[in-house]
């Protein structure tokens, strides 16, 4: 019995007995670790008059500075992230979600966790949002094996959409 705790004692004292090199600063620096970024991309059209009350998109149009909103929701359905998103000249937008964070990689992984709606189009001719890929309750998001690799940084990317305002005025059409 007596030789167990001495075992024991030993093997506490032991690393005191040889410093780490750790405590010394002998160590090498540790090298930068590469940074994921969670990444949300799609395109916001102008739905033509003539495929008004469809999901088509045939003879759209896109939306320049359109605004999209990306919402994520914990495992608890609580809103985790929200952020509202501008397209570019081309309603293309790409949304770096910064801040957004994970406690549960399963339960509030970007697929199951996130999703965007439209939430305004600068034109007003065309301006009333459709639900054209869940534009209005919330598009979940694609993964298409889209990556962006840097130095020290990767990006992931998903996809949504692609969505569509429509006018709030379309003329009859004369049949023919």
């Amino acid at each position: 019995m007596a030789s167990s705790h001495l075992v024991v004692l030993f093997s506490l004292l032991l690393p005191l007995a040889f410093p780490s090199t750790a405590a010394s600063g002998d160590v090498p620096s540790k090298t930068p670790e590469n940074k994921t970024e969670v990444v949300v991309e799609g395109i916001v059209y102008c739905q033509s008059c003539d495929h008004v009350g469809t999901g088509s998109l045939t003879g759209a149009k896109p939306i320049p500075a359109a605004k999209v909103g990306v919402i994520c929701n914990d495992h608890k359905k609580r809103v985790s992230f929200y952020k509202a998103f501008e397209a570019n000249a081309n309603g293309y937008f790409y949304a770096p979600l910064e801040g957004f964070k994970m406690s549960n990689s399963i339960l509030e992984h970007p697929l199951q966790a996130c999703h965007v709606k439209l939430l305004s189009s600068p034109l007003a001719n065309c301006s009333i949002p459709t639900n054209v890929n869940y534009g209005l309750y919330g598009s979940p998001l694609r993964y298409e094996d889209k990556k962006f690799v840097g130095k020290n940084y990767v990006a992931v990317i998903y996809a949504a959409g692609p969505f569509a305002f429509r006018p709030a005025y379309c003329p009859i059409q004369p049949h023919n």
